[in-house]
């Protein structure tokens, strides 16, 4: 493996964490067992964040700006909803 494809795995994998956490969260039935999965949530979001900044310095996650118009238009669907 070369380093895009470790840090496309690693990013894959935290991202599935992620969202491990989140329904943990969201399923807990005690305030004590939420914190501990809301917590681990914000780390894991803060790695995901750190590994995709990584990627994107490299040129190994690019991105496109999405033109205003579609943005207006999505902005106005969810604003009017």
């Amino acid at each position: 493996m070369n380093d895009r494809e470790i840090m496309e795995s690693l990013l894959l994998t935290t991202k599935g964490v992620c969202d491990l956490y989140m329904h943990g969260a969201i399923e807990s039935a005690t305030p004590n067992v939420h914190g501990a999965f809301d917590q681990a949530l914000d780390e894991s979001l803060c790695m995901q964040g750190e590994i995709y900044k990584k990627m994107a310095a490299q040129g190994w996650y690019p991105t496109e700006q999405a033109p205003q118009a579609q943005m207006d238009k999505v902005r106005n669907k969810f604003a009017n909803a």
